[in-house]
């Protein structure tokens, strides 16, 4: 249960999309001067190395972040500059070393008055996540729970000042955690029908995981709420299922990832629009490299 850890994943494509998206719903979210509560369900441990071990065994920030602040587009859309920014904030000059997961992207862009719940159920990656926000000297405006995400947001919601935003990317490691993230939108909806919820879930070969999106958008459309659904694929699925099958030597990745959000800002598919285009010129592997951008509701 306890065997992912996401120091292996940081920076990757995947972080590029869930966390560049994660940047421009968090920036319409703070426009209004009402409190915010954030929920993220899978926190991880905040901060990465990319120097380190686990970072360096996979390889996948060298085809994530590292590629794209390397060598950033020329024109770059707003919501990936803002995203890059951020990361450059965490390091000095050159190649970055630290990669801010989305506990330390989300604080560095909520306001004092906003509030902020992280869930870490991985003991130690939980350990380690209440050692990085205690650094912070945050008070009270940050939680960090050690309890199971899914279950621990229930009590936040409907929050006090009414506005919420709950990220939810668990690892899909198991199974049934596709279809806890299908429960959890519709239950969270029902508690608190106008909050955003933003999914962040893996493309790969695996039915739960093509199905997932299909069930959120008919969550949203029979809640008569509007939705966005953003996908980054960066290689083709028969590249990792031939590496799998061991044609390749290297660890064969994630080909592609999405992002699902319901109740969106009505900024958000305009700042993605051109935002990833960019990401596929920046970090396509090959010429199965796409996007997708709908929105309904």
């Amino acid at each position: 249960m306890f065997s992912y850890r996401h120091a292996f994943h940081a920076g990757n494509h995947a972080d590029v999309l869930k966390h560049t998206t994660l940047v421009a719903i968090l920036d319409h979210l703070v426009q209004k001067d009402a409190v915010l509560t954030v929920l993220d369900t899978h926190a991880g441990a905040g901060l990465y190395r990319l120097d380190g071990d686990y970072a360096t065994k996979s390889g996948e920030a060298q085809e994530g972040i590292l590629r794209l602040y390397g060598s950033p587009p020329a024109d770059c859309a707003p919501a990936l500059q803002a995203y890059l920014d951020l990361v450059r904030g965490f390091n000095g000059s050159g190649n970055p070393k630290v990669y801010p997961g989305s506990p330390f992207l989300l604080e560095r862009l909520l306001r004092p008055q906003d509030k902020l719940k992280l869930f870490e159920l991985h003991p130690t990656d939980a350990r380690a996540l209440a050692g990085n926000i205690a650094q912070l000297d945050a008070g009270r405006r940050i939680a960090v729970l050690s309890e199971d995400g899914f279950e621990g947001v229930k009590k936040f919601l409907p929050p006090p000042a009414r506005r919420a935003l709950v990220l939810c990317d668990p690892s899909y490691e198991l199974k049934q955690d596709y279809a806890r993230v299908a429960a959890l939108v519709a239950d969270s909806l029902k508690r608190f029908a106008t909050g955003t919820y933003a999914v962040w879930y893996p493309l790969i070969a695996r039915p739960e995981a093509h199905e997932l999106p299909r069930r959120l958008r008919t969550l949203a459309t029979q809640a008569g709420k509007p939705w966005l659904h953003a996908t980054l694929t960066v290689k083709s699925s028969k590249m990792a299922s031939a590496a799998v099958a061991g044609e390749g030597a290297k660890r064969p990745g994630l080909p592609a990832s999405g992002m699902f959000v319901v109740n969106p800002p009505y900024t958000l598919k305009a700042a993605l629009a051109p935002a990833l285009p960019q990401m596929v010129a920046a970090l396509g592997q090959d010429r199965h490299a796409a996007f997708s951008l709908e929105s309904g509701g």
